[in-house]
């Protein structure tokens, strides 16, 4: 072992489904050998980064709406009455969510 050209060992844990899908990756890669398998995905693997920020933006939306529609049943229940001032408020926030929907696919194509 004193000519070992890897010197360093790297370990770590998976779960049982976590190891199954390595292995059928390892198959769709036409490999056996895990070794070779995971240098090869360690070094030469896609790394991706996903920016979230359109979605909690939408996600802040949807909230600010759902809090408005609790709002809005508390005082039906409490006065039997709904305002139309708050239901033009909540399809003014709709109109918000459908606006940056729509910019976030535009943006995805």
């Amino acid at each position: 072992m004193e000519n070992r050209k890897r010197s360093i060992p790297k370990k770590f844990w998976v779960t049982e489904e976590e190891n199954e899908l390595i292995e059928q990756k390892m198959e769709q890669a036409h490999t056996k050998q895990f070794g070779a398998y995971a240098r090869k995905m360690l070094i030469d693997g896609l790394i991706v980064h996903v920016d979230h920020k359109d979605i909690k933006n939408q996600t802040t939306e949807i909230q600010k709406i759902g809090r408005n529609i609790n709002q809005l049943v508390k005082l039906m229940h409490s006065t039997g009455n709904i305002y139309e001032e708050d239901i033009k408020d909540i399809k003014e926030l709709m109109d918000k969510i459908w606006l940056q929907q729509r910019q976030n696919l535009l943006r995805a194509r």
